[in-house]
């Protein structure tokens, strides 16, 4: 990093939000709407950072693609009633953050969730005074991998991308924050599918749990 670090940069499901439970109740309800059986929640968890797309394919793989993707708006909106009832932050999200303020450093969001869902997240976990940006995934026409909502983030806060770093459990966060000229953080207790290698992905560091951030050589200031 070339300039002194002024912001963290967070992707939201799989990062800082265990948010599978809520969004495994929504994909219920619509199959509980088709007269379906509901669907564990242990079969959606690894692909809840692919999006909807992705839990209505594992839940209904017998449909085609034109009929799970009728069904999507219905799933947004069965999510949006409860979006942080059976969420809730990962272990340490609450201390890293905290200790991120402490250093006089900002945080933000960047995320492929929908704009009006994420500001409903972050709303239910009390984080919106303390959330300095959130670009969504319908914030720009374009969404992670394209670097596009990162730049729009940095932008934001009035920060160049060299100022942050991005931290996020996808291969496409790590695509983007590489594409962003941003230093780049594999979130290791986040959401993969099996097979999925995040040592693969050549992110800058990679951490096993949130607070490891705070040990992480280099990575933030003390």
């Amino acid at each position: 990093m070339s300039q002194p670090l002024r912001a963290v940069l967070f992707d939201l499901d799989g990062t800082l939000v265990d948010s599978a439970p809520d969004l495994c109740n929504a994909v219920n309800r619509v199959l509980a709407g088709l007269g379906r059986p509901p669907v564990p929640l242990s079969r959606l968890r690894q692909v809840v950072s692919k999006g909807g797309r992705a839990m209505l394919s594992v839940a209904l793989p017998d449909l085609s693609d034109a009929e799970r993707e009728s069904l999507l708006a219905p799933f947004l909106a069965h999510y949006g009633q409860a979006l942080a009832v059976d969420s809730v932050a990962f272990a340490g999200v609450a201390e890293l953050l905290a200790a991120i303020e402490a250093r006089g450093l900002r945080w933000g969001i960047v995320t492929n969730k929908p704009e009006g869902l994420a500001v409903g997240v972050v709303e239910g976990f009390g984080w919106t005074s303390r959330c300095a940006v959130l670009v969504g995934g319908d914030t720009l026409p374009q969404r992670k991998p394209d670097p596009a909502p990162i730049l729009l983030a940095c932008q934001r806060l009035g920060i160049a991308p060299d100022e942050a770093i991005y931290v996020g459990d996808d291969e496409r966060d790590i695509v983007a924050a590489r594409a962003a000229g941003m230093v780049s953080v594999a979130a290791l207790w986040g959401y993969r599918e099996e097979g999925d290698d995040p040592m693969a992905w050549n992110a800058d560091h990679a951490c096993a749990e949130p607070r490891d951030l705070l040990a992480e050589p280099g990575l933030l200031p003390a």
